[in-house]
Formats: structure tokens, C-alpha cells, sequence
């Protein structure tokens, strides 16, 4: 009698580009326009939800970037514009990093992840460098919980098992048109 050995896979809700990639580089795409990843399950959320008049859009490009731009008005106690694209929870278990290759129009970005079973947001900033493509690494440690622009101390770590969300988000005061070019995220396992 022979012995049948039969192997099962679990694949997650990506290509299988970004699976090879993850195999081969330890390192997934979650925005990539120029391989048609990250495109879909996008929110956009300003601070219209609380009486604000900020606007946003997001678009691509000729060049397949990705774009977040918009008006960050300060009226009727405003102040932030942002985006969220919804992601499959597990999909960034483990991860160590996210990488991200951009340009922008001098000010200061968040990158922002999010979980269900929690209020607060895991935010990281970013500067850009007018019309100059940067790409940066931010270290999961570096993101730090906050929750309408209040920081939180003593809040629980960021468990990446359960990340649902990755946003991007301009606030901190910055009044006036805003645009940044994405041409990818990564995250860094």
C-alpha cells in the first residue's frame, strides 16, 4: 500500500504576484496601481463627520500613482481629510514594517492602521519634500494609537493579527490644498 501525501494551501484574498513576492522577499503588496493592487474598498473619510468642510479624493494618474488630494479647511472646527482602504483581517499578521514609495507637496502624512475591536487608530507620520519621490520604511513600533487627534499612553499594542484598515490621512493644522502621489505601500514581514 502506498502512501499519498496531498498538501493543502490557504490562500489568502491576494494574487498570486503578491504571494510569490511575499515567498520569495518576505514582502507583500497592498498598494501597487502600476500591478492593479490596492485599487478596490476604498472610504473616504473627512471631518464632514463632525461638522467640517474638508474635501478628498483619491485617483491615479497617467503614470499608474495613485493619488489623495484634496482641500484641509479649518472652518466649524475642522481639520482632517483622509482614506481608508479596507483590508482582510490576518493579512498583515507578523508584518514588521511598511514601506512606501511617494511625492508630495511639503507637508506632513499619516499612515494609519486601524482594527476592529478598537477605537483608536495606529498612526505614523510622514514629511514629504515638494515634487521629490521619497520612499521611507516605517517601523510597526513607530505607530502609536490615537483617537480624534488625542494620543493614548496606556492604550493596548497594536495586534497586527487583527489590522482592517490602512489609511492615509493629512490634519495637524495644515490648511490648504494638499496632494500626494503614491506609487506603492508594502508591508515589510
Amino acid at each position: 500500500m502506498k502512501n499519498i501525501i496531498v498538501l493543502f494551501f490557504i490562500i489568502p484574498s491576494t494574487s498570486f504576484s503578491q504571494i510569490d513576492q511575499f515567498m520569495n522577499d518576505n514582502i507583500i503588496d497592498l498598494i501597487n496601481p502600476g500591478k492593479k493592487i490596492g485599487l478596490n474598498n476604498w472610504n473616504i473619510v473627512n471631518d464632514d463627520v463632525m461638522g467640517g468642510v474638508s474635501t478628498s479624493n483619491l485617483s491615479l494618474n497617467r503614470e499608474n500613482s495613485l493619488i489623495f488630494n484634496g482641500y484641509l479647511s479649518l472652518d466649524n472646527n475642522g481639520g482632517f481629510a483622509s482614506s481608508r482602504l479596507n483590508l482582510y483581517r490576518e493579512t498583515l499578521n507578523g508584518i514588521k514594517s511598511l514601506r512606501i514609495k511617494f511625492r508630495g507637496d511639503g507637508n506632513t502624512y499619516k499612515l494609519r492602521l486601524r482594527q476592529n475591536n478598537r477605537s483608536a487608530s495606529y498612526s505614523c507620520d510622514f514629511k514629504s519634500i515638494k515634487d521629490q519621490w521619497i520612499e521611507i520604511e516605517l517601523n510597526i513600533e513607530d505607530f502609536k494609537p490615537f483617537w480624534r487627534g488625542y494620543s493614548y499612553n496606556n492604550y493596548p499594542k497594536l495586534d497586527t493579527n487583527e489590522i482592517n484598515s490602512l489609511g492615509i490621512q493629512i490634519s495637524d493644522k495644515q490648511e490648504g490644498e494638499f496632494k500626494l502621489e503614491i506609487e506603492y505601500i508594502k508591508g515589510v514581514f
